[in-house]
């Protein structure tokens, strides 16, 4: 087995030379490098990866945590996420969760273990937010807030809300049924804005510390209510449950094709169902029912129609959360205090923050939107992207 004392004796240099080389430290001239790599070539040389890690103290290898791979969302969201990692130098261990149930706890004891650098967890978690602060090492939280402290970077829901029942009144829709997650998620934000008020100044949280995208049901809830606009929300089970998807969205266009409903709302996936029902059914499309994806992703051109969709920059949101990570790894190899851990969420944040409304928002769970969202260091602005099924 070649070692670097062969590359070292074959490129007539020193063994701390072809050291230096190997594991990027200290100052090498060109003209030596490029001798102990061209011996490195020629040897067939691989470096022990683990050696490497040893000396340097670092493995390059980020855990990224999500629910699931199979839906539209979290595949496109971690294809990014492997890309803009892959840019930063660092690799990429995915664990979906519906499909490894203990696998937030095995990353996490690998994360104590310096067997990975950092984790990004994109997964609701039932933690509460000193389990994850007591980590002291490199975690980024995507789409929901963990604790202070730590980063976290996502999608303006609430903006998508507003954007979403816009369109709709512009429209002239009467009837709108929105399909999503089981209700329960949102006692999220009443647990979160009950302990909000109990506490003393502190970043106080529920017994629950993710935040999923029903922000944006809410706000679509409240903007359609104050339009005069007819809402319901209907579940549809837990986002890898695409059979529940698929079957609550046949019974809902049954109630389109019987004129209780004229429109829907839903993720990318339930949108694609609910396009392939109403055609299934003769439902005129967007005359008759109109639909809009949440999301955005590639399935809303691959459903027998352009869906109408609320998109979420998942390559700005990947090169944040990216960012976010490469530099708490950075601060963490520096020895800074609470290495791993971002800005202090008291602070704005660095990303984009689109316009929120202020408004009368009486409801608990409204309130607490517009608070958790400036807990957000990095808070991407959604966008509007026309397609066949809405009438504007």
């Amino acid at each position: 087995m070649v070692g670097m004392r062969d590359v070292a004796k074959k490129a007539g240099v020193s063994l701390s030379t072809v050291s230096l080389v190997v594991n990027g430290t200290g100052y090498v001239s060109q003209e030596m490098r490029d001798r102990v790599e061209a011996a490195m070539r020629e040897l067939d040389y691989i470096p022990n990866e683990l050696a490497r890690n040893l000396f340097s103290g670092r493995t390059s290898l980020v855990g990224v945590i999500v629910p699931t791979i199979r839906h539209p969302f979290f595949s496109t969201m971690t294809a990014e996420l492997q890309r803009a990692l892959a840019e930063r130098g660092l690799r990429t261990m995915l664990c979906s969760t519906v499909d490894m149930r203990t696998g937030e706890a095995e990353y996490v004891d690998m994360l104590r273990r310096h067997m990975m650098d950092g984790i990004v967890m994109g997964a609701h978690t039932s933690h509460a937010t000193d389990y994850w602060t007591s980590i002291n090492r490199p975690v980024v939280a995507f789409d929901r807030y963990l604790g202070e402290g730590i980063p976290s970077v996502g999608a303006d829901h609430e903006q998508g809300g507003r954007l979403a029942a816009a369109m709709l009144v512009r429209s002239g829709a009467r009837r709108v049924v929105a399909v999503g997650g089981p209700r329960a998620q949102f006692h999220d934000f009443v647990d979160w804005a009950q302990s909000r008020r109990g506490a003393a100044g502190g970043h106080t949280v529920g017994k629950d510390t993710t935040f999923p995208t029903v922000r944006y049901h809410l706000t679509l809830e409240r903007e359609l209510r104050a339009a005069g606009v007819g809402y319901e929300y209907v579940e549809a089970g837990e986002v890898y449950d695409f059979r529940g998807y698929a079957e609550t969205i046949r019974r809902v266009c049954e109630r389109a094709a019987a004129g209780e409903v004229d429109a829907v709302v839903s993720s990318d996936l339930g949108a694609a169902f609910c396009v392939h029902e109403a055609l299934r059914l003769g439902i005129r499309v967007p005359d008759e029912l109109q639909i809009v994806a949440y999301d955005g992703t590639y399935l809303t051109s691959a459903a027998g129609m352009t869906i109408t969709a609320i998109r979420q920059d998942c390559r700005a949101m990947a090169e944040l959360v990216a960012t976010r990570m490469s530099d708490a790894i950075r601060s963490e190899a520096g020895g800074v205090h609470g290495a791993g851990q971002g800005a202090d969420t008291g602070e704005a944040g660095s990303g984009f923050v689109a316009d929120r409304a202020g408004g009368d928002a009486d409801d608990v769970g409204v309130r607490a939107i517009l608070q958790v969202m400036d807990l957000f260091d990095d808070v991407m602005p959604v966008t509007v992207v026309p397609g066949a099924t809405t009438r504007c």
